[in-house]
């Protein structure tokens, strides 16, 4: 175990330097971010040591040389002038970092949701949708303090060390040697206590990760915990995982402390020494006390942004763990392969869907498909029954081009659909999921997410296809009613009215079904396999059914056993029940 930190660090330090890289690369708006930093920086660096030296002079004009206030006018009115652009130089700083850093989280999070939601919609369940939330809102949340502060202090840090040792050495040499030795003594103990913060950090983000996924697991899941009595048991579950996360982050947060205090001193040694150089020069006459006077003023300076730098880098730590997974969910390949020159979708409504010897397999587990030849005929119903896990869903999802199949072919009157753009031929195929998701938003809003340009009068239809107008009758504000999330909780029949809505308004020629009727009382199974039968006419249909009202329904029953698809009878019960 003692090893390991030592085999590990040179790999992570390695991955948090490349994630710097790319967070800068692949982002246009943090490029532009950075040259604005620099110019801002090099302005405040020369305003820095313009008002050092005006203020020496004033000074030693004002107390040693007699001069009057006319006679200093001048220099103050620049002094003043230098110290107001200084400020506003500041200030334009500060609120370039923070509009750069709220450009790179939004375009972050929008390559996130567009590689989720286009590029894999059909591999998240690998992913643990609690971390992934925790990357995608707090993770890039984090990321404000690196653009915003920690990469601004970064670039003052190098420029205005450099501006002030190049106007200090001709007029001070022995107290910019001091300066050119003692400053970097700043980055190295940084780095030395930055490589112990970065353990922590990411110690600490794993620990936020996981609590973060076991929560959102819990909460999907209070119901069935509080039935079985389980309520209690998985709160103390919680508060100890809480625990470790607060013992985690006050571990950080004590280096974070130590790194302050040891930045300060050194910081503080520094001037200390620089002082007495000064003051030595001057009683001997070596050095005039203006320049003397300005060096003083600007050792500070010269120290200030690198223990700045130093404080920030801890701020900004948790964002580049976050950073780093993010990257790691971008870099996974696309759940299916868009050709280079895609040809056109073809009509299911016209042409026949056929699979032929298709297989696939989930990572690490055994194929669950082992060769299925199927036929879907034009305006054909066909129900497929069989197993739970025997891989029914997963046939659903290699015909919704969510998956790429290991093996086989998937066609459309003769043409390859790994000849098609995935997007085109989903836009042929209407799904009803066994869980329809019901979002936060109106009754019409979730039946329009099918085809959003629809009219009102085309929503309405579609609802009453559905039966969902009945349901919508007994609503406070009918279609206009919030549901989802904020607002009301629909039964599973109810959502499976809504899900069907989708359906009839995306007037798709093929429909997926996936045990529409699945967790239905009988009376709503009934009513439920009306609507199906209504939306399968005229459309070529496959149905996963497990109960005999919707396989009774179908042109063809067929069995999914042992990976290779069968001849069944819609008169067997016994054999969808299985």
């Amino acid at each position: 175990m003692s090893g390991r930190p030592s085999q590990q660090d040179p790999e992570a330090r390695s991955r948090a330097r490349e994630t710097q890289r790319r967070l800068t690369r692949t982002s246009r708006a943090a490029r532009l971010h950075l040259a604005s930093t620099a110019g801002l920086g090099l302005l405040a660096t020369a305003l820095i040591v313009a008002q050092a030296t005006l203020l020496a002079e004033v000074i030693v004009g004002a107390f040693l040389g007699g001069d009057s206030v006319a006679a200093l006018a001048p220099q103050l009115i620049w002094l003043v002038a230098i110290s107001l652009a200084r400020g506003l130089v500041d200030a334009g700083f500060e609120a370039t970092g923070r509009i750069g850093a709220a450009r790179v989280m939004g375009e972050l999070r929008s390559r996130l949701v567009r590689h989720l939601l286009l590029i894999r919609p059909g591999a998240l369940q690998s992913e643990r949708s609690g971390e992934l939330a925790a990357a995608a809102v707090q993770g890039v949340d984090a990321l404000e303090a690196y653009f915003a502060r920690y990469l601004p202090q970064a670039v003052l840090a190098v420029l205005a060390p450099l501006f002030i040792l190049a106007w200090t050495f001709p007029r001070d040499w022995e107290a910019a040697a001091i300066l050119a030795i003692t400053a970097p003594l700043i980055p190295v103990f940084m780095i030395l206590i930055g490589r112990l913060a970065e353990r922590s950090t990411r110690r600490r983000w794993r620990r936020l990760s996981r609590l973060s996924a076991r929560f959102l697991d819990l909460v999907g899941g209070l119901e069935t915990l509080r039935a079985h009595g389980l309520a209690e048991t998985q709160g103390r579950s919680i508060a100890a995982a809480g625990d470790s996360y607060r013992r985690e982050t006050m571990a950080t947060l004590r280096i974070g402390f130590l790194s302050a205090l040891v930045l300060e001193l050194l910081a503080m040694i520094g001037v200390a020494l620089v002082a007495a150089t000064v003051g030595i020069q001057l009683a001997e006459g070596a050095l005039g006390l203006t320049a003397g006077l300005t060096v003083l003023i600007l050792a500070p300076e010269l120290y200030m942004p690198l223990r700045r730098l130093g404080a920030q880098f801890h701020a900004s730590a948790d964002g580049m763990a976050s950073a780093e997974r993010i990257f790691e969910v971008l870099d996974q390949p696309a759940a299916v392969t868009a050709p280079a020159l895609a040809v056109a979708a073809p009509d299911p409504g016209r042409s026949p869907v056929a699979v032929s010897g298709l297989r696939f397999s989930h990572p690490g587990r055994e194929e669950v498909l082992r060769g299925v030849d199927l036929e879907l005929e034009p305006g054909e119903t066909v129900a497929l029954i069989g197993p739970s896990g025997g891989g029914k869903t997963t046939l659903l999802s290699l015909l919704l081009r969510l998956a790429e199949p290991g093996a086989g072919t998937i066609s459309c009157g003769g043409t390859d659909l790994r000849d098609v753009d995935p997007a085109a031929w989903r836009r042929q195929v209407a799904w009803v999921p066994q869980r329809p998701t019901i979002f936060a938003g109106t009754v019409a809003e979730n039946v329009r997410l099918s085809r959003p340009e629809a009219s009102d009068r085309g929503v309405l239809a579609a609802a009453q296809e559905a039966g969902l107008l009945d349901v919508v009758g007994e609503l406070p504000e009918g279609m206009a009613t919030p549901i989802g999330e904020s607002g009301r909780r629909l039964s599973a029949g109810q959502a499976q009215r809504v899900a069907l809505a989708r359906a009839f308004l995306c007037d798709a020629p093929l429909l997926l079904l996936d045990e529409p009727t699945a967790h239905l009382d009988e009376e709503t199974e009934l009513a439920v396999a009306a609507a199906i039968e209504r939306l399968a006419s005229g459309r070529t249909a496959l149905l996963v059914a497990h109960r005999p009202e919707l396989a009774r329904r179908a042109d063809r029953v067929l069995e999914l056993r042992d990976g290779v698809v069968h001849e069944a009878s819609p008169t067997l019960p016994a054999a969808v029940a299985a």
